[in-house]
């Protein structure tokens, strides 16, 4: 009975202590589609007989420019804000509900999303808007040689904010970026330049995440231990490199 006990304290103590649950967002974007409509239709007609002929002709053209507001979810560069978040064991992260063409009411609603139950079973939401994305393509000259350099940039902004599902108070708020580039180096004979976009994208992913995971651990007072770095051992700061004293 007393072990039995022992696991049920163990247990409370364990829940008690367990990582608030987290949603994380898509990046959340609008943007501005203009069509051009160009209609052009001609029509003739023309009767003849023995004593008579007639005929009659029509032509018609019509243009037109509409624009509306296009809203939805990026579905790129989210799964290394999770990896990274996961990493720094503040949080467990939940599944929300993302959202779709066919979904009704404003994208940037993330209060009335919540309240709609999009986002069940999560403490907080990390709600992600799209600020800027940029790709760049440059071709640079080598001096004192027939070459150049081929190169593909990458750089993403987004805005983010943790808002707390019971209060919708906003606990942390910043504005991160991910930059990534491919570089190559060819002679100027050579015709086509493959550069590799997915691996650009890659490194974008993987420093927006990064960014997103610092910034969060120092709003909310956790720990952040950069990619590659030995982990932390009794609060004691990391090892230096010796110097010389003079």
């Amino acid at each position: 009975m007393r072990t039995l006990i022992g696991m049920m304290a163990l247990a409370c103590a364990f829940s008690a202590q367990a990582a608030p649950k987290v949603a994380v967002t898509d990046l959340a974007y609008q943007e501005r589609v203009e069509q051009y409509i160009h209609i052009v239709s001609a029509q003739s007609n023309h009767r003849e007989s023995y004593y008579s002929a007639s005929g009659s002709s029509s032509y018609n053209e019509i243009e037109a420019t509409t624009s509306y507001i296009e809203q939805g979810e990026l579905r790129k560069f989210t799964g290394d804000i999770k990896g990274e978040i996961l990493r720094t064991g503040m949080f467990q992260l939940v599944q929300g509900t993302p959202y779709t063409a066919s979904s009704k009411g404003d994208v940037y609603d993330v209060i009335k999303r919540i309240k709609a139950g999009n986002f069940k079973g999560a403490d907080y939401v990390l709600f992600g808007t799209l600020s800027d994305i940029d790709f760049t393509q440059d071709i640079n000259a080598l001096d004192h040689t027939n070459g150049y350099s081929a190169v593909l940039g990458l750089t993403l902004v987004a805005d983010f904010s943790l808002i707390n599902t019971r209060t919708y108070e906003i606990t942390s708020a910043f504005t991160a970026m991910g930059e990534g580039q491919d570089t190559k180096l060819v002679n100027s004979r050579d015709v086509r330049v493959s550069l590799n976009r997915p691996r650009v994208v890659r490194e974008v992913s993987k420093a927006l995440g990064e960014d997103v995971a610092r910034q969060l651990a120092e709003q909310l007072g956790g720990g952040y231990q950069d990619p590659g770095q030995p982990p932390l051992r009794n609060n004691l700061p990391r090892d230096e490199a010796p110097k010389i004293l003079r």
